[in-house]
């Protein structure tokens, strides 16, 4: 059977529009992470778990979507549709955020207008790859292994995951799963734990300490969701979108645990989050009951935006850090209006991504792929 005509399954509405609701505070956290003194008084301090979530919900649709359909698919068909469905919004941010890029210059980037062209587009081109620059070419000055687009990292993981799955980790019993993510969850909690840093962030560098990071804050979350995709078998909870939403909100926003005395506190927390509270999460969404035609379209909505805003966001967010770097000392109340511009030019411009970009270009390359 030709891969391209293998058809897609109906969607979870409910999961789609969590993946929204958690992009959209994503970019929240994005904003007011330059405001931060430090790790403890960030207004949406655990922002960053979103990342972790989009791991658990991916790999709990990729279950859905393909388990049980490996008799009419090939592995080369599988990592064309997964090409088709996520590398042009890569080209896309990273495109943008090269073109933007010297307009950033600002005292928190000031060696930004010494970067010469030719550099600068042989980043955008390795970018355009997704696979991650060697610190050597680093041309922001954060260390980051995607500097024009700031998010690209968790893409790069997204993808070992999904060549894992294609390779062989599909292949695994459900017994042998389970065992599989039994291991990877206490690898994570291990490190959650005694992380010094008392929390899970990193994987966005080219060096062994964030290699260990990435693969860590993935391999649990995504084959985590693969297993509860075979294992759990959704029923029809009443308003789960609503509670859904909420508690990814409490998740995000739940203020830094532990304080610095207790580091450990906020790793357990963290850990527990993405070990407990993700999956239950995961399974209400998926048994939720879509209720009338405007929570549909919310949902909807939410879901077709989740990607393209998550992608393109931080090229705005880049003006707004440098803004804010350059006026030193600035707290929210000053800083608000520029933020909501900021925000409300991200979802103009996720939107607008969508519909004259990542829509048709994933149209024509269904039809170059056939």
């Amino acid at each position: 059977m030709d891969n391209n005509k293998l058809g897609t399954k109906p969607h979870y509405q409910i999961l789609d529009g969590l993946r929204g609701v958690a992009a959209i505070i994503v970019v929240l956290f994005h904003l007011a992470e330059p405001l931060a003194s430090n790790h403890f008084d960030n207004v949406v301090n655990h922002g960053y778990l979103a990342v972790d979530f989009f791991f658990l919900l991916s790999g709990y649709v990729m279950g859905y979507a393909y388990d049980d359909r490996w008799d009419k698919l090939t592995i080369g068909g599988f990592l064309r549709r997964r090409f088709e469905r996520l590398q042009p919004l890569v080209v896309l941010g990273m495109t943008l955020g090269a073109i933007t890029f010297y307009y950033t210059d600002s005292t928190i980037w000031p060696l930004i207008h010494t970067v010469p062209l030719w550099k600068l587009l042989v980043v955008m081109l390795i970018g355009w790859t997704i696979l991650p620059i060697p610190l050597s070419m680093d041309i922001r000055g954060w260390q980051e292994m995607h500097p024009l687009n700031s998010v690209g990292w968790s893409l790069f993981f997204e993808y070992i995951a999904n060549i894992l799955y294609a390779l062989g980790l599909r292949r695994l019993s459900n017994k042998a799963l389970a065992w599989f993510v039994v291991l990877a969850g206490a690898v994570l909690m291990h490190f959650a734990v005694t992380n010094p840093n008392g929390d899970v962030t990193g994987g966005w560098t080219l060096n062994a300490q964030h290699m260990r990071v990435g693969i860590t804050r993935t391999i649990f979350p995504f084959f985590a969701g693969l297993l509860l995709s075979r294992v759990a078998r959704p029923t029809r909870i009443k308003n789960a979108f609503l509670l859904c939403s909420l508690l990814v909100a409490a998740v995000l926003f739940m203020p830094r645990i532990g304080g610095a005395e207790h580091l450990w506190a906020n790793g357990l927390y963290e850990a527990l989050c993405i070990i407990i509270a993700f999956p239950l999460i995961v399974y209400i969404g998926a048994s939720g009951v879509v209720h009338n035609k405007t929570e549909n379209k919310i949902c909807k909505f939410l879901g077709d935006i989740s990607y393209p805003l998550y992608m393109t966001h931080y090229v705005l967010v880049y003006f707004y850090v440098a803004w804010v770097s350059n006026h030193s000392g600035i707290k929210l109340s000053g800083a608000l209006p520029y933020a909501l511009l900021t925000f409300s030019g991200a979802m103009v411009l996720a939107y607008l991504s969508l519909k004259l970009y990542d829509e048709p270009v994933r149209k024509w390359l269904r039809k170059k792929m056939k």
